[in-house]
């Protein structure tokens, strides 16, 4: 399994203001959904912020979202090892194929490969 980046997932109803006060770290938006809006580092693309008002897809909010190269294998993993998977594998239309899992200290993870 190989990690692509990892993302951390800001909860926020102010996406335009977190857009402005990231671009003054150097941040330049890469995605906006209306509801999700990723951030990167043009020099780093890898360096990456999210900031979200809710998931509209999902029954809950992810903390943190890690893109992997083969989001099935991840899924399989993380099942047979008993964590408790909070959203099922599902391609979304966006084109993300994805699944939430909690981590030990009720985080939810984001898993993703885009397709």
């Amino acid at each position: 399994m190989t990690v692509r980046r990892v993302v951390p997932n800001l909860h926020s109803a102010a996406v335009g203001e977190n857009r402005e006060f990231y671009g003054l770290l150097g941040f330049e938006e890469v995605m906006n959904h209306g509801w999700i809006m990723t951030l990167a580092s043009p020099s780093g693309p890898t360096a990456q912020v999210s900031v979200m008002t809710s998931d509209r897809t999902a029954p809950v909010d992810p903390d943190l979202s890690v893109e992997v190269d083969d989001v099935d294998a991840v899924y399989e993993t993380v099942r047979d090892s008993g964590a408790e998977i909070v959203h099922p594998l599902r391609d979304e239309e966006w084109g993300v194929r994805r699944f939430f899992v909690r981590d030990p200290d009720g985080r939810v993870v984001n898993v993703l490969s885009h397709r």
